[in-house]
């Protein structure tokens, strides 16, 4: 059964129909997709976002092929719908006279399995508090930010910075990894030197593994120019796999440190990255980031 309320409930926030409507659709880019999410038909869904259009006076998708696209209007009108989105909540909250203590965190693999441990804990050491952590990869964390499902999220990866508000929380040495008994352990290499070797990689949407892509791409290469490519979630066997000689790979030095395994260089490949804390423009998220992350308390553990 179809909606006719003007606002539509989600998570206890009321939004306009058609906003939401424009989100969902923004999110699925398909009209079918987003009527069955929405539990509309789909003509109802075309009805509310043409309706949005003649408001607005502007075209906000367009077809190439059987292919939808947005505009740069629509960019435009998402950012400011998903901070909507979310001052929703908090305006709840405020007419509510209640404070958000529970946090909806996201962190890639890297940043959530080995250096928010100290934040979590310090956190939730105030009984008040609750939170929330999902780890998951660059593209699935902004994908939940852009939903309203977190309040920021803690990343390795690249992002859209005309998209999203951001500041840097460290900078992270990036190294390749080998088996101590290696003949690269302890070298600076050079790109050409590796190429012999079996690249073990973390799997498509991870920061760590588009660092590296990228990074190779800007010198001319590709992973299909190593000699056996190998993609592997879990840090805990791409370094078992390294350890006992399988291939090489390249993480963040918080992964692989007091890990009993070699460790090389190689100019372009191994500078330090950044971490960033990346939260929905104009919200209050930078205020609650702070606060988990000790800055505001003066915590240098997590800014080293």
């Amino acid at each position: 059964m179809e909606s006719n309320h003007s606002e539509y409930l989600s998570d206890g926030v009321y939004m306009d129909l058609k906003l939401f409507t424009f989100l969902t659709l923004c999110q699925t880019m398909n009209y079918r997709l987003a009527a069955e999410r929405l539990h509309l038909s789909q003509p109802a869904v075309t009805k509310q976002i043409q309706s949005l259009e003649q408001s607005l006076q502007t075209k906000l998708f367009f077809y190439d092929g059987h292919t939808l696209h947005k505009t740069e209007k629509c960019l435009l009108l998402e950012r400011y719908a998903i901070s909507m989105q979310y001052q929703f909540e908090e305006l709840q909250m405020a007419i509510a006279d209640k404070k958000r203590l529970k946090l909806r965190i996201g962190a890639t693999k890297t940043i959530g399995d080995y250096v928010l441990i100290d934040a979590i804990r310090d956190y939730l050491s105030y009984p008040e508090h609750e939170l929330s952590l999902i780890v998951d990869n660059t593209k699935n964390l902004l994908q939940l930010l852009d939903e309203n499902q977190l309040d920021f999220a803690i990343i390795e990866g690249t992002f859209k910075k005309s998209k999203y508000d951001s500041y840097l929380l460290r900078m992270e040495p990036f190294v390749g990894i080998c088996a101590k008994s290696s003949p690269l352990n302890g070298k600076n290499l050079t790109i050409e030197e590796l190429l012999n070797e079996t690249i073990i990689v973390r799997e498509d949407g991870s920061g760590t593994r588009r660092i590296f892509e990228e990074r190779l791409m800007s010198y001319g290469y590709e992973l299909n120019d190593f000699f056996r490519q190998v993609s592997i979630s879990s840090f805990v066997s791409i370094k078992a796999l390294v350890s006992s000689g399988i291939g090489i790979s390249f993480l963040y030095k918080s992964v692989i440190s007091d890990d009993d395994i070699g460790v090389f260089t190689v100019d372009g490949l191994t500078e330090p990255h950044a971490f960033h804390v990346v939260y929905t423009r104009n919200t209050n998220a930078k205020n609650y980031s702070e606060e988990f992350l000790g800055k505001k308390t003066g915590n240098k553990n997590l800014a080293r």
